[in-house]
């Protein structure tokens, strides 16, 4: 009934959300819970909720809780679809899952995760992200069940959940809360101690009777208590974790100086003798809380800003049947060919074709194109973008992860996990330092011990608290986030961490002709038969036919023209043309040299020419030429200048006749260009170049490409590039904007000074903080001030790149 709580997560549920499985029927406040559900008891799960309830009763908790101990739902197919990636390789197959990870505190928190998942049979990839909690792990489907991967991370405690777009909001917005809670507890503890402590130091300034001094560290010992049990717990959770797992964390030289700190007040207290420092531990905690409250409000910005396309998405799509009817359905549960129904201001729910209608799309987050998008009946529509002004009736032709939206998000993520040589050494060094700093802190003890005793202690806890590896972890990953957020945004999308490092030292860059400084719409603008008996509409037919079997910006000229039928054995020649037989016959299509290798003949006239050849009885017949004409981007003259001007070498690299890439070259002031260039003769120029040490980014489109793609010091796609041309790159121009690049290698360089300075800042904190630390001129609550304001220094100034346009 309406108004009961959600089955799945026991908030109010909707009455549009109602089902009925196995007879009984369900309540549910949202599409996702309904189909969450329908997957587990479809699956034969049942004891999922029956599991989950028995625990909340043993708890004695009435709230619901989605966290389990039953990972075996997550070995669901229906459920795996929302975090859960096939990653076909050439030599095995693999998939990623997606996780948000709850319980890291800092970059040794990070290691030992990887270093544990990696020794799991089955794991082939693991990365991290220390700055959104959020971990990528590639394994193989048939080695390794998701369900172990969940149980693997609990047995060292962390809890992990299925990185989804709702899903990962409501664990953020989980962790706010609680940390505020635990932070206002602080607060509160820290001001009652505080006064109390003002009334001891007075009492011993003026004397006061031992009574009321008793009496008074009571009462300080009583506020002090709830804040270091349950403030503080967080610190002692990781720091039993770190412990048990016999790897070290930050939060063990925190948990030590707290527990320090704590029980030889205690023991003044009992004992009636020395100071109590009750004061000084709430304080400690509040701005070590504090501290980490802020970075994590800054991250979450940078997360939602970050995840924006897991957004997009509605929960509910309107489906039209076979009668035209109209109905509300959960988006889980479209299927492919079903028609859907997207009124004006709505989101696109899947990908599909236009069958009725017409109208225009804004594609602005998906591709940095801020234009509207003319859709017309037969027009291509991507999910996640949003229809403008009528409304269409769409064909699903690719959901949920299928999706070119979950690709992009896929890439982003993968952009974002990945780890340049910079972080890994952080990372690294982090998981050292926290020993380093335990022996630094029981050298500076026992020296302390000697020459004043009673500073031994406060001392100990100032190096204790004051030194803290976090803010070396954060320097990279936080301004990568940061500038592949940015990236994204003006529609760059960088699908590896360490591309923009190569980037920033780049020297020379590679343009494709077709496709990448054209527009590659070729258009057929003349047609010269040289053979009997053929008309330019059968001459056309057959081209079309064997242009089918190529992904060549080229094929795109022959859309709309009928092709011959029976085409057979169609194959395409990277950089040569195409070939197939028709009638028996076998038919070239391409540059002169390939479509009659015996004979070729000469291009009539300059411009973009195809030759068409039969061959019959091993006898090579020229049958026409084709022209095609293929104008620049409009953007192209403006990055060629802009690139030069800058100092980079731009080159023109081509499989095109000498004419045509001498002629646009010339027009757009390229001063190094090739023509008549091979894979292997592209390949052969861009080694010189690295043997030069040269460092060369390649831009381009095609198969042709995906050599020189792979061989570059960095690579970008085209958006409309092959899909094996976009494997191999390591960014993908969804804006089709060629100035972007110029936008793309600025903030390279921009990015490598950030990071520079961030570690530089991270090196000098704990350099000049030690020392300082050690002197016995750092109070334990300043030494906390000191160890946040480190970290959310690193993360402010790496978000600076997302903040500039």
């Amino acid at each position: 009934m309406p108004g009961e709580p959600c089955f799945h997560c026991s908030l109010p549920s909707s009455p549009e959300f109602s089902v009925t499985l196995r007879g009984r029927g369900y309540n549910f406040c949202c599409a996702g819970c309904q189909a969450i559900t329908t997957a587990i008891v479809e699956g034969g799960l049942e004891n999922f909720y029956q599991f989950r309830d028995s625990q909340r009763v043993k708890a004695g908790d009435d709230k619901p809780s989605v966290q389990t101990t039953n990972y075996a739902v997550y070995d669901l197919p229906a459920v795996q679809s929302e975090f859960v990636a096939e990653l076909p390789d050439a030599n095995c197959e693999a998939s990623q899952a997606v996780v948000n990870i709850d319980g890291i505190t800092c970059a040794a928190c990070v290691w030992l995760i990887e270093k544990h998942l990696l020794s799991l049979p089955g794991v082939l990839t693991v990365s991290v992200n220390a700055s959104s909690h959020q971990g990528r792990i590639t394994f193989s489907p048939a080695q390794l069940k998701v369900s172990k991967l969940f149980a693997s991370l609990a047995k060292i405690g962390f809890t992990a959940s299925p990185s989804t777009g709702m899903q990962a909001r409501a664990a953020w917005q989980k962790r706010q809360k609680t940390a505020l809670l635990r932070l206002g507890l602080a607060g509160l503890g820290m001001m009652q101690s505080g006064m109390v402590a003002v009334a001891l130091h007075a009492g011993d300034l003026q004397g006061i009777e031992s009574e009321w001094q008793y009496l008074l560290r009571w009462l300080s010992l009583f506020f002090a208590a709830p804040v270091l049990v349950y403030s503080g717990f967080p610190f002692f959770k990781t720091a039993w974790r770190s412990l048990k797992t016999r790897h070290l964390t930050m939060d063990v030289p925190v948990s030590i100086a707290l527990l320090l700190a704590f029980f030889a007040s205690v023991y003044a207290t009992l004992s009636r003798s020395g100071d109590v420092y009750f004061d000084s531990i709430s304080m400690f905690i509040f701005f070590l809380l504090l501290g980490r409250f802020l970075e994590q409000r800054v991250r979450f910005k940078n997360f939602l800003s970050g995840h924006d396309l897991q957004q997009l998405m509605p929960l509910t799509a309107i489906k039209v049947d076979d009668a035209g009817e109209r109905q509300a359905v959960p988006l889980a549960s479209l299927a492919v060919e079903d028609r859907v129904w997207v009124a004006s201001g709505e989101t696109f729910p899947c990908d599909g074709t236009v069958l009725e209608g017409a109208s225009s799309a804004d594609e602005s987050l998906l591709s940095g194109e801020s234009r509207p998008q003319s859709k017309t009946e037969g027009s291509r529509v991507i999910a996640g973008s949003q229809n403008i002004e009528s409304g269409l009736v769409v064909l699903v032709k690719a959901l949920g992860q299928k999706t070119r939206l979950a690709e992009i998000e896929r890439l982003v993520e993968q952009g974002i996990a990945q780890k340049p040589k910079q972080a890994a050494f952080a990372d690294l060094v982090a998981s050292y330092f926290v020993l380093a700093v335990l022996i630094v802190a029981s050298t500076v003890a026992s020296f302390w011990l000697l020459v004043a005793p009673e500073k031994a202690l406060w001392v100990t806890l100032s190096v204790l608290v004051v030194t803290c590896p976090c803010a070396l972890s954060l320097a990279t990953p936080a301004a990568l986030a940061a500038a592949l957020h940015r990236l994204r945004k003006k529609g760059v999308l960088v699908t590896s961490g360490s591309t923009l490092e190569s980037l920033s030292k780049v020297t020379d860059v590679i343009f494709d002709k077709t496709g990448t400084l054209t527009c590659g719409r070729l258009k057929i603008v003349e047609t010269r038969i040289l053979a009997s008996g053929q008309t330019e509409l059968s001459v056309l037919a057959i081209a079309s036919a064997l242009q089918r079997a190529s992904s060549h910006p080229i094929a795109y000229a022959f859309e709309g023209i009928e092709p011959a039928k029976g085409c057979e054995r169609a194959v395409s020649y990277t950089g040569q043309g195409v070939e197939g037989f028709i009638g028996g016959r076998r038919y070239r299509l391409g540059r002169s040299a390939f479509a009659c290798a015996g004979r070729s003949p000469d291009y009539p006239s300059t411009g973009q020419w195809l030759l068409l050849a039969e061959s019959h009885h091993n006898q090579e017949t020229p049958i026409a030429w084709i022209k095609l004409v293929d104008e620049p981007r409009a953007s192209a003259e403006q990055t060629v200048a802009a690139l030069s001007q800058q100092g980079f070498t731009v080159h023109c690299l081509s499989g095109d006749r000498h004419d045509n890439v001498t002629a646009l070259s010339q027009s757009l002031g390229i001063k190094h260009y090739l023509s008549d260039q091979s894979p292997e003769g592209k390949l052969q120029y861009i080694a010189s170049l690295q043997q030069q040490g040269r460092c060369v980014v390649m831009v381009g489109d095609g198969v042709n490409d995906v050599p020189v793609l792979a061989a570059a010091d960095a690579s970008i796609a085209m958006a409309k590039a092959s899909n094996l041309a976009k494997l191999q790159s390591n960014a993908v121009l969804l804006s089709n904007n060629l100035f972007d690049i110029v936008g793309a290698l600025n903030t390279s360089v921009q990015v490598k000074r950030i990071i520079r300075q961030n570690l530089a800042w991270a090196l000098g904190y704990n350099i000049v903080a030690l020392p300082l630390a050690a002197a016995g001129w750092v109070p334990p609550w300043a030494a906390a001030i000191g160890m946040s304001s480190s970290s959310l220094v690193v993360v402010l100034n790496a978000l600076r790149l997302s903040a500039r346009q």
